[in-house]
């Protein structure tokens, strides 16, 4: 039966590590805490489900969680619009709740990372309101704020990525401000260093409280060109990553607007403030650049920039053995770097079903989940990724992301992967909500619920929880190296290496039978204990379909 906790009671605790780099190969699991678990019944997650579920999450295997943002706001982009980032929103809890569940997570030995937003703030924080007074006032250049050209036109052609110019008029400066975003989501002026330092306060309040890192949304959108020279079109062969093709921002190349030399002093302004808390870490979210891997490679360089950082290549319509590899080997020949993967999150299409897997879900969801921790680096584990969820879809009448409505109907959005955790396939709303959840469960999710999986030793959770333990007891698969084999599509072979212990890794991506030749490889022995099906025939492995390998030799 599906366990709930009763009120103080835990499973054996996991202590925290004494290991600084834990991030280093560290699984992540991220929330969407407004469709995690709603524990007052007003149909919306909060922070207080996510406590009671923290048994859960530290029974997966996880090392740290994180949290999309809770911050006070008025939730025109659901949170990543902060009206104040030193509270919690009331839909949430309390402050006081927040440091419940960080001292619950601690006692299971579960880091905590916040979904930190200082590109851009509501239009609603007290800074914007007091910059937009009049032309004078001590934040008046707090926010990107220019002069109409002559015939009262935007200053750039820069566009928000949300539709539209990025430049919004307002009436009482008689100026125009910037935003990347929705009209009410300004953009901060990095050049200016009274923002600088006081963003840095906002993280240091957060480690004080005792976070042990930040997922920083945008981080190569906090600078802006100073000059406002026009962004030039997408050059040939140029794709603007992470950007559909319904969205006219793919035909800019936007080199003035984000992604400025300016961003990397910043992050190595940060990064000093990091190294004074041990132990805590940064993941970049990078998008919207042509020169993905080198843009990675530049924001993570070295110890003094951000300690890892995620691309979008893999939460893309591309699936094949050959882009697995060719992403994964591009990244790992940037010196220095180490990056940060997911096949999931909030803003994209459930993996799954992006890449045509539903109908196989209960096979290829395990699979994908192992082979997104065996690649070098630190996998982000999206909520329900472990239930195998495919993406929901959610009637045009029901939606509720503004990016799904603008671009709507050749863009649905990214609701269809934010509904709501199915828990208790028996109760009401999927055991996720006594009212009325935001976004509706679909059946066959309710169908998945943790309380069918749990009960049933080969499902989906049960195969996950069953390989993250496994994996935790091989250091070549946190911290190795990697290094790719020949083999036929729809099969994915490499190896990690950490010291003298060398560890194959054979993964099937299709639905068929395939093989992979281990002839040159010498000896081998077979890993067992993982929960894959994958044997040595002859000289190769026969793998059945969505099935996966190990061995040493």
């Amino acid at each position: 039966m599906f366990f709930v906790p009763a009120p103080g009671e835990t499973e054996q605790p996991r202590q925290l590590g004494g290991d600084a780099d834990w991030w280093r190969g560290g699984v992540i699991y991220q929330i969407y805490p407004r469709s995690f678990l709603d524990m007052n019944g007003d149909g919306i997650g909060d922070l207080p489900g996510i406590s009671a579920r923290l048994d859960y999450i530290a029974g997966l295997g996880v090392d740290a969680i994180w949290i999309s943002p809770f911050f006070t706001s008025p939730m025109l982009d659901f949170g990543y619009d902060v009206s104040n980032y030193r509270d919690v929103d009331p839909m949430f809890g309390k402050l006081e709740d927040f440091d419940t569940l960080l001292e619950g997570a601690h006692k299971r030995g579960l880091r905590v990372m916040l979904d930190l937003v200082l590109s851009h703030t509501s239009d609603k924080h007290p800074w914007f309101q007091e910059s937009r007074f009049d032309r004078s006032n001590p934040r008046h250049d707090w926010y990107v704020w220019a002069d109409p050209k002559p015939d009262g036109t935007p200053p750039t052609n820069w566009l928000s990525i949300f539709g539209g110019s990025a430049w919004e008029w307002d009436s009482r400066r008689r100026q125009y401000y910037l935003h990347n975003f929705l009209t009410s989501q300004p953009d901060l002026n990095f050049h200016n260093p009274a923002v600088q330092e006081a963003l840095l306060d906002v993280v240091r309040f957060w480690l004080d409280r005792g976070v042990d890192g930040f997922r920083l949304d945008t981080v190569n959108m906090y600078f802006h060109d100073a000059a406002l020279r026009d962004n030039p079109p997408i050059g040939p062969g140029d794709v603007v990553n992470g950007m559909p093709e319904q969205n006219p921002y793919s035909m800019q190349n936007p080199i003035y607007n984000i992604t400025r030399p300016e961003n990397l002093q910043f992050m190595e302004r940060l990064r000093a403030v990091m190294d004074a808390y041990p132990a805590t870490t940064t993941v970049g979210e990078i998008g919207c650049v042509t020169d993905m891997y080198g843009t990675l490679a530049e924001y993570t360089s070295g110890s003094t920039r951000l300690h890892m950082a995620y691309s979008f290549d893999y939460m893309s319509a591309k699936f094949s053995a050959a882009h697995i590899r060719r992403v994964s080997e591009r990244m790992a020949a940037q010196e220095y770097s180490w990056p940060s993967w997911a096949f999931s999150n909030h803003d994209v299409e459930r993996v799954v079903s992006r890449w045509g897997l539903s109908q196989h879900a209960d096979r290829a969801g395990p699979l994908l989940a192992a082979l997104l921790t065996s690649l070098r680096g630190s996998p982000c584990l999206y909520q329900g990724e472990e239930l195998g969820l495919t993406e929901a879809v959610v009637p045009y009448e029901l939606l509720r992301d503004p990016y799904g409505i603008r671009f709507w109907p050749d863009f649905k959005g990214r609701d269809g992967c934010r509904t709501p955790m199915p828990w208790n396939a028996a109760a009401a709303h999927g055991g996720f909500s006594d009212g009325q959840p935001w976004l509706p469960l679909p059946p066959d999710h309710v169908e998945r619920a943790v309380s069918v999986q749990d009960a049933a030793p080969l499902s989906p959770l049960n195969r996950v929880r069953a390989f993250l333990a496994w994996r935790r007891e091989r250091p070549a698969l946190l911290k190795g190296a990697i290094a790719f084999h020949d083999a036929p599509e729809p099969v994915v072979a490499f190896t990690r290496t950490h010291g003298d212990a060398r560890l194959l890794c054979v993964f099937n991506l299709g639905a068929a039978p395939a093989g992979f030749d281990t002839g040159g490889f010498g000896p081998i022995s077979p890993a067992g204990g993982h929960g894959f099906n994958g044997a040595l025939s002859g000289a190769g492995v026969a793998l059945e379909p969505f099935d996966a390998f190990f061995a040493t030799y």
